[in-house]
């Protein structure tokens, strides 16, 4: 063979490793959803994705609590981990491709032809069974790990966005509760002082029992929702802890109320830009990537699987002599081994992987559904929240002004005392009801923020 030959021969050989690959080509599926989303969205501003949380939640409790639940919450921390064990089964399987080099070194005793005892010493490295991936078999396994680690990176940028919006969804409901305390403890004085009148008229037969027992009656539903508002606050505390990954001091308050938080509107664009947007999307559509990588590890599994061994080294009858006046020993190899008859393993093999590919293209849709639900959701909310916590305002100022003039007439004689408690009794609820409209409103845009992709912004840097 000419020098021009040998040159050729292993760069062709290697043109053709690195050019078959069994993998079907990859055709992302049409998102099955509508092309619009069904409620408007603002114009203006800074889309989401573009948007860091930083700038989205502007009070520096809330800021400092997000940020220590970055650092510390323990899901997150095994959604990183869950990363670096994807990277090391990438490393595995890239590993793969390439030929294992050892140091193999031996020692056998055993008569030689004279019938005498003889020691031969060998040392020499050696390569086992370093597999010619002419079908793609390895490079398939090792681009479906490296998929899988791509889909484990967007999990864990999922799991953050999931993760701030928590926090900043249990951080306004403590701010609703600790304004709910407030409201609360000024109704249940109001009506313990009621009740001491009542108690003082009907003692002196003024009033009937009646009046009395439907004072004593809202005077203890009133310590009833007290007592059930400050075991809401103890739960959101503790899920607060929980989720920043630390204990929080023992007075902790928000210091703020649902209606003094003001959070920014974003656009929502076109669902397209959703599944740019959405790590959660992206990570449904590595681990298609890697479905797809597998069936062509399985199609090649029908193909000769050929394997080289080789080793070079120094032998000697003595020990002192291995590395020094030793024989040169070498050895080569190669196996082919051809699938005949494997009862169908195969078959099934290929036949699972393809199962499992479109079992992912169905949860790649799936996650295409969600994310178009989970932005229709909030939109709806923010076309709707608005009017209700206007008219819910407007029903707590009617009511206060009810409850001013049944407090009037009362104390002129023309209304009864029924009345009187009736007009408190709809004030309370109408404050407790806007309060708890104005949480809704927050969290739906929070919501909003975090369906289109809040939370989490792209370095920037080119694109992979």
């Amino acid at each position: 063979m000419s020098a021009r030959m040998r040159t050729l021969t292993p760069l062709a050989a290697a043109l053709l490793l690195a050019g078959c690959s069994m993998i079907p080509t990859y055709q992302r599926p049409p998102a099955p959803v509508a092309d619009s989303f069904p409620y408007p969205s603002a114009t203006d501003g800074t889309p989401a994705a573009q948007l860091p949380w930083e700038n989205f939640f502007t009070d520096a409790r809330l800021r400092s609590l997000i940020a220590s639940a970055l650092a510390n919450n323990r899901d997150l921390r095994v959604a990183v981990l869950n990363i670096a064990q994807a990277r090391a089964q990438y490393d595995i399987r890239n590993a793969d491709r390439l030929p294992n080099v050892g140091l193999n070194a031996s020692a056998t005793r055993a008569p030689n032809a004279f019938g005498k005892e003889a020691s031969i010493y060998t040392a020499n490295l050696a390569v086992s069974s370093w597999e010619l991936d002419f079908f793609g078999r390895v490079a398939s396994l090792s681009e479906s790990a490296l998929d899988q680690y791509f889909a484990t990176e967007e999990g864990r940028k999922a799991a953050q966005i999931t993760l701030i919006s928590t926090v900043a969804n249990t951080w306004l409901a403590l701010a609703a509760d600790e304004e709910l305390l407030r409201i609360t403890r000024e109704t249940l004085a109001t009506r313990e002082e009621t009740l001491r009148l009542s108690k003082l008229r009907f003692e002196n037969g003024v009033t009937s029992e009646i009046d009395f027992r439907l004072a004593q009656s809202l005077t203890e539903s009133s310590r009833a929702a007290l007592a059930q508002t400050e075991r809401q606050r103890a739960n959101d505390i503790d899920a607060l802890a929980l989720l920043v990954g630390q204990p929080l001091p023992p007075d902790y308050t928000t210091g703020v109320d649902t209606l003094g938080v003001t959070l920014p509107d974003v656009p929502a664009g076109v669902p397209s830009d959703v599944l740019v947007r959405r790590p959660d999307v992206r990570q449904a559509e590595q681990q298609l990537l890697a479905a797809n990588a597998n069936i062509g590890a399985a199609r090649a599994a029908f193909f000769p699987r050929i394997s080289l061994t080789a080793g070079a080294g120094t032998a000697s009858t003595q020990l002192s002599g291995l590395f020094k006046g030793g024989s040169f020993v070498y050895s080569a190899g190669a196996s082919l081994v051809q699938p005949i008859f494997d009862a169908g393993r195969n078959s099934a093999n290929l036949a699972s992987a393809e199962v499992a590919r479109d079992i992912a293209v169905a949860q790649y849709e799936r996650s295409i559904q969600q994310a178009f639900r989970d932005v229709a959701d909030a939109l709806a909310g923010r076309a709707t929240y608005g009017e209700q916590v206007r008219a819910v305002g407007a029903v707590v100022e009617a009511e206060s002004a009810r409850y001013r003039l049944a407090r009037l007439r009362y104390d002129a004689g023309v209304a009864s005392y029924l009345d009187l408690l009736d007009a408190q009794r709809s004030l309370f609820a109408a404050q407790t009801t806007l309060v708890q409209s104005r949480l809704q409103r927050l969290q739906n845009q929070v919501l909003l923020y975090r369906s289109l992709g809040g939370g989490w912004t792209e370095p920037p840097v080119a694109a992979r």
